[in-house]
């Protein structure tokens, strides 16, 4: 009697656990198609701009332009990370982590001295837990970024790069492919490197008539360059998430429902043998009272 009752309570208790996970999957589905739709919608001008700013550099622009400048040695550099708030999506915020530390330590074994900006709850958690010194942690940016929070992000390492306080930014983020492919990726957004200069079939440098000059039009570009590189970032990332807890929320669904008929097979059975039990307990009375 004790186990079919103990049965009983575990069957109830997973039930509800994957009544919860299913809803999860459910909300987690439809924020996921949002989230996409963001994503498809950023990359088309992103790269746009990545062709117009490749074929308007040349070598003397890039001496003129603070976010061109490519350093002769690197001494500092900045890595931000982009983690979410929240847990329950499998392994993505562990290897976003794993990433980041991968190229911390691949500069630091250069030599070269790192900041360490990290977004998201989960990533200010684990390197304060590691004891290690962050130059910022934002927790304020939710899973639907806008452009004023990449600006937010982005702006002061911007400034310190221009005034030589850095040498290079890389952003460590989720790589959105679909809701199953979500790989972490390492970009470098300063200094900017577009592309080289766009060549035409004789391998000779296009040339354009331009109005306004090529000056003015970098130097409304090039800043919108870095903006919307770390925008583009935070809106992968976000619907990066979203597939990652959709597929582990299914996954603890259908794991949640074998083993709720492993239980309930086992509860048959010993419900069956507590019935064949008090059968023959009746029957055996029967015959002594003959």
């Amino acid at each position: 009697m004790a186990k079919t009752l103990e049965l009983k309570r575990r069957i109830r208790s997973i039930g509800k656990t994957r009544q919860i996970t299913r809803t999860m999957e459910m909300v987690s589905t439809s924020k996921l198609k949002r989230a996409a739709d963001r994503v498809h919608a950023a990359r088309p001008y992103a790269e746009r701009l990545t062709e117009v700013i490749g074929r308007l550099i040349d070598p003397e622009l890039r001496e003129r332009y603070p976010l061109l400048r490519q350093p002769d040695s690197v001494k500092r550099a900045a890595v931000v990370l982009i983690t979410s708030n929240r847990g329950l999506a499998g392994a993505f915020n562990v290897n976003l982590i794993r990433e980041a530390r991968r190229q911390i330590e691949r500069l630091r074994g250069a030599g070269v001295d790192v900041e360490i900006h990290v977004v998201g709850k989960k990533a200010v958690s684990f390197f304060r837990y590691q004891k290690e010194e962050l130059a910022a942690g934002r927790t304020d940016i939710t899973d639907k970024p806008t452009l004023e929070d990449a600006m937010s992000v982005i702006e002061p390492l911007r400034e310190d790069f221009e005034a030589g306080r850095l040498d290079e930014v890389y952003v460590v983020h989720a790589q959105f492919r679909s809701a199953l492919s979500t790989p972490p990726v390492t970009v470098k957004v300063l200094p900017v490197s577009a592309g080289a200069e766009s060549d035409d079939a004789s391998g000779r440098t296009q040339s354009y008539i331009l109005s306004p000059s090529a000056d003015e039009i970098l130097n409304r570009l090039l800043p919108l360059y870095v903006r919307n590189a770390v925008y583009r970032a935070l809106v992968e990332t976000a619907a990066a998430e979203h597939g990652a807890r959709r597929t582990a929320m299914k996954n603890a669904t259908d794991n949640a429902g074998d083993i709720l008929d492993n239980l309930n097979r086992t509860y048959n059975r010993a419900r069956q043998a507590q019935i064949t039990q008090e059968i023959a307990e009746i029957v055996g009375g029967a015959a002594a009272l003959e």
